[in-house]
């Protein structure tokens, strides 16, 4: 499979925030959202191919305690890119947690995989992410396109341990997650994270002055966005 990146670092989003975590992103994704952070694993996909067996090594790799006062690496985060596009996520995810490790997979729940996690973190797209024509027909067309699939939805709600995290950027957006949420009865409010789209620290908590007040009163959880304020908008992060 093809990976852009393999990290340590600490979850900066959802409820693992804080977690110490090995982060393998793989490159390459059927989506092209208009604010994606991470474009060397989408818009231009970089990276080589990983065998599995290269991939766990390098996980075990870092994971390694840095002294022996510290205490190893338990959680991997499996990342995009859209993971669910390489169907070696599948003997990847089984021999990671065969190995003892706690496996996060983060998707946008428009492709399905019968994967084995932890976590499923789902992060559906709302129109804000569909690019605008006049920067790339094409994708504009796709994006639009293939950002929605219930089925996908409903499926991993059904099937894993889940968290659903959506990126908004104003009301307008908010009213849209009402929207999308009464599609999806079986979705368990209490799991779903609304994080402020942006890639400052400034911008972001700019945002947060009105979101995270519009979460509490609609009993939905607030995400921040906590890899930018303590390391910014940077790879390997």
């Amino acid at each position: 499979m093809r990976i852009a990146e393999i990290f340590r670092s600490i979850q900066g989003e959802g409820r693992l925030t804080g977690t110490p975590s090995v982060f393998v992103r793989t490159s390459g994704c059927n989506l092209r959202c208009r604010y994606c952070d991470t474009p060397y694993a989408s818009w231009t996909p970089e990276g080589d191919d990983w065998a599995v067996e290269e991939i766990v090594d390098r996980v075990g790799q870092l994971a390694r305690p840095a002294d022996k006062s510290a205490a190893a690496v338990r959680h991997v985060v499996l990342t995009g890119g859209e993971p669910m596009l390489f169907a070696e996520l599948i003997p990847l995810s089984a021999e990671l947690r065969r190995r003892g490790w706690h496996v996060t997979v983060e998707t946008a729940g428009t492709l399905y995989l019968p994967v084995e996690c932890d976590l499923m973190s789902i992060s559906p797209k709302l129109s804000n992410a569909t690019p605008p024509p006049d920067q790339d027909p094409r994708w504009s067309r796709r994006h639009e396109a293939h950002r929605h699939v219930p089925e996908v939805i409903r499926r991993l709600v059904a099937e894993y341990e889940y968290q659903v995290k959506l990126v908004v950027a104003c009301l307008e957006d908010c009213r849209e997650v009402e929207t999308y949420l009464k599609q999806f009865p079986e979705i368990d409010r209490g799991r779903v994270m609304l994080m402020p789209r942006g890639t400052e620290a400034d911008e972001l908590a700019e945002k947060a002055r009105w979101l995270e007040p519009y979460c509490a009163q609609h009993r939905l959880s607030y995400c921040p966005r906590r890899q930018i304020e303590w390391f910014g908008s940077r790879r390997g992060t």
